[in-house]
């Protein structure tokens, strides 16, 4: 497919459809349709290619080839080596998330989602929160291949096209979106891959990424994570436990975020333009038989959106949302730990900056999605949830939950000043002198509610 766009479309005739404006590129050329130029078993060979690659999905009418994201992400980890969970590392992740249940009890209303957890390998992260990575990932994708659309013809051929060439072409025509959702299925199983070798836990980036509620946790990425921190091993899965099972208690018990979340992802992603140009010049470079091109191609960056304000704010309310679940189980966390765990407060500024900065992995994954799942205003949202607790109680600071209007928006986590603002703003009404106030005597009637010249009993 080298010097060619896909689907057969050339980028070297330029945007100019004649009419002295931009309009889609000429698949045939400035020169129009020319019979003698068409190699026809080229094109059937290239139709056949095509129609291989196209096979294994994306004719369900989504925006993403998810069979094939998903075997991409599983050939990322398992290139790495990806061994199966053994019983010892079960049996030490289902001990520490149930002592971090006993832990957490006492420090916030939400209850346990469910007894015991889990142990997952790579694979299993990707199996397992693959459903919901469909939610979060297709409006982005939706959005893109709508870009793509609109840099094809608009679905009319050329007059004079041969019938067996033009029974040919019609379909291509209308292979584009299954072209778009392979090439997003590609580069999303590369960003997947690259999460599943660093995620901790299930909830780790920061979005409920399980239907369940029930916790999970990495073993092999933990060991990997806790290898250079000097830090004995048990307590630093204990402490993993203790966000993991926090963070599932947030998700499981607010009804709203989940749909909040999933509705700044859309709003970040109806502001997507794809760059046409780079589009272009990054087709040139791709070819069906080189899957190790066609991931480097991915990689490049060819769908990162353009930063418009609208993209500007979509992100800000999301970034704010994600701040404000992370300060919450670092707040939760950090109570429960204090005083049984001597490693606590090393552990909790590592994962402030772990989570603030963002790893390796979801550098690659914002690179290659576009989209970017870091809260960075991680300590300001975990001092504002303090501040509540220690000024209106556990109670106080949970109920905030019960209503997304309730919570801090990006102004009340500007400066310590504006968060105690926001606490007092928050507090909840002190009705304890109500009970203080005279009753009136038995059998009086209200003041004005009586009847001038009534008589007395």
């Amino acid at each position: 497919m080298s010097g060619n766009m896909p689907f057969g479309f050339g980028p070297g005739d330029g945007d100019d459809d004649g009419s002295g404006g931009t309009g889609p590129v000429n698949p045939f050329g400035a020169g129009g349709f020319d019979p003698s130029s068409l190699d026809m078993a080229q094109i059937g060979a290239a139709l056949q290619q095509l129609g291989q690659m196209m096979q294994s999905g994306g004719a369900d009418g989504s925006s993403v080839n998810w069979e094939l994201a998903r075997d991409t992400a599983r050939k990322v980890v398992s290139a790495e080596g990806d061994p199966s969970v053994s019983a010892i590392e079960r049996r030490e992740v289902e001990q520490a998330l149930d002592l971090a249940t006993m832990w957490l009890d006492p420090v916030t209303t939400f209850p346990a989602t469910s007894s015991g957890g889990g142990a997952w390998s790579r694979s299993e992260w990707i199996e397992s929160t693959l459903p919901s990575w469909k939610r979060i990932v297709e409006p982005v994708a939706e959005r893109v291949n709508e870009s793509m659309s609109g840099m094809l013809p608009g679905g009319e051929l050329p007059e004079g096209l041969p019938p067996e060439i033009a029974q040919m072409a019609g379909p291509l025509l209308g292979m584009a979106r299954q072209m778009g959702a392979m090439m997003f299925g590609s580069q999303l199983g590369q960003g997947l891959g690259a999460l599943a070798a660093e995620v901790l836990g299930a909830a780790d980036v920061g979005i409920p990424l399980t239907e369940d509620g029930r916790a999970a946790l990495l073993p092999r990425n933990i060991a990997a994570f806790g290898a250079g921190l000097g830090i004995d091993a048990g307590e630093v899965r204990l402490y993993l436990a203790l966000r993991e099972a926090a963070a599932q208690r947030l998700f499981a018990h607010v009804p709203w975020l989940r749909s909040q979340l999933t509705a700044a992802v859309e709003a970040y992603a109806a502001g997507i333009h794809v760059d046409r140009e780079r589009i272009e010049e990054a087709a040139r470079d791709l070819d069906p038989s080189d899957p190790a091109r066609m991931a480097e191609v991915m990689a490049s960056g060819v769908f990162v959106p353009d930063d418009s304000p609208a993209q500007v704010a979509a992100l800000a309310r999301l970034e704010v949302l994600l701040a404000l679940v992370e300060g919450w189980v670092d707040d939760v966390v950090t109570e429960a730990s204090a005083g049984r765990l001597p490693s606590a407060i090393a552990l909790r500024e590592t994962m402030r900056r772990r989570r603030a900065s963002g790893g390796p992995a979801e550098h690659t994954f914002a690179t290659l999605v576009g989209l970017e799942l870091r809260p960075r205003r991680l300590r300001e949202a975990a001092a504002l949830w303090e501040a509540v607790r220690l000024s209106s109680g556990t109670d106080a600071r949970d109920g905030l939950w019960d209503h997304p209007d309730l919570l801090a928006s990006a102004e009340d986590l500007e400066s310590p000043e504006a968060i105690e603002a926001y606490v007092r703003r928050s507090a909840p009404l002190d009705l304890s002198g109500l009970g203080d106030l005279p009753e009136a005597p038995s059998g009086d009637a209200p003041s004005g509610g009586g009847q001038p010249g009534s008589p007395s009993a």
